[in-house]
């Protein structure tokens, strides 16, 4: 059994048609149909039910392809990390939800330029959905989200736990309210990230589910920062995590706690359990759990990060 024969095994059973699968690998049908005979005989197994144009996987061919993905991705994984220059730096890739990428990212690479810790990163900032595909698809090596993820395939390494807040205008009334809590919201108009925020749809299930109401969403935007200036403007109140507080938020805006059953997310970095944990990944997760501090880390103990502030020291 040889590498290629089960990339164009794992190619085949992909596309569902041995011509298709050996336009990807880049040879003719004939060989690429020959290599697959060689395998089945050399497991005395049948792969693939021949069903005309189109072909489906038996059960032992079901068995091999977990098996065989898991060893194609870890000899590249492998000859990748055997090519690399450790004086050039690890290669590293992650997607982020955008409410944890706009001062989680910055956090992770201050401190490894403070502790000489060579990563080449690259990142992409994503809504969850996405973030999750892309582990999925072993397009990235870490995806950084908010729980619970649900995902058999999926590995879940929890990270740190934050309240979310009330954000308001400074001359809106519940910004002097001697306390308020998440009832005390039904009659206002929300400003909310987009539908496939988790943060949103944190927010709409809580609401709906606990406090018997649906928010009037008057504002949906892709981009924290709009919220936030929308928000500062009075046109709605809105829901962030404790994290968004920035130096550089807009003039006006304030946040305030909720009172009773405390609203947080977890956060998490989340890999495929097939895949093969690089240095360069390694190396990320040890750089932010510096970062967060001791896993678990409780709301009262997490200070915020801003991208222009250091990585705090606890």
């Amino acid at each position: 059994m040889e590498i290629y024969q089960l990339r164009y095994f794992i190619a085949v059973a992909e596309t569902g048609n041995f011509t298709k699968a050996a336009s990807e690998c880049h040879i003719s049908q004939p060989s690429l149909s020959q290599q697959i005979i060689n395998l089945e005989e050399e497991f005395d197994q049948k792969l693939f039910h021949r069903l005309g144009r189109r072909v489906a996987l038996t059960p032992a061919g079901q068995l091999l392809l977990e098996r065989a993905r898991q060893i194609v991705a870890e000899a590249d994984d492998t000859l990748r990390e055997l090519k690399e220059d450790p004086g050039l730096g690890y290669r590293v890739s992650v997607g982020a939800i955008p409410t944890v990428a706009h001062f989680f990212i910055p956090a992770v690479v201050a401190y490894c330029r403070a502790n000489d810790i060579k990563i080449k990163l690259r990142s992409r900032e994503e809504f969850r959905t996405a973030v999750i595909n892309m582990v999925v698809e072993g397009e990235v090596d870490w995806g950084l989200v908010s729980l619970p993820l649900p995902d058999p395939r999926l590995q879940v390494r929890s990270l740190f736990t934050e309240p979310l807040l009330l954000a308001v205008s400074a001359g809106h009334p519940l910004a002097t309210a001697a306390e308020i809590s998440v009832g005390d919201l039904k009659e206002h108009n929300f400003i909310m990230l987009g539908e496939a925020s988790s943060l949103t749809a944190q927010v709409l299930q809580r609401a709906s589910g606990e406090y018997d109401f649906q928010p009037n969403i008057t504002h949906r935007c892709s981009q924290l920062a709009t919220v936030k200036s929308l928000t500062a403007m009075g046109l709605g109140i809105s829901i962030l995590p404790r994290s968004a507080r920035s130096a550089a938020d807009p003039a006006g805006l304030v946040y305030r706690k909720l009172a009773g059953p405390p609203l947080t997310r977890e956060i998490a970095l989340i890999h495929h359990h097939l895949r093969h944990l690089s240095k360069g990944a390694k190396l990320f997760e040890d750089a932010a759990r510096a970062v967060v501090g001791p896993l678990q880390v409780s709301p009262p103990s997490l200070p915020p990060f801003t991208a222009g502030s250091p990585p705090p020291t606890t």
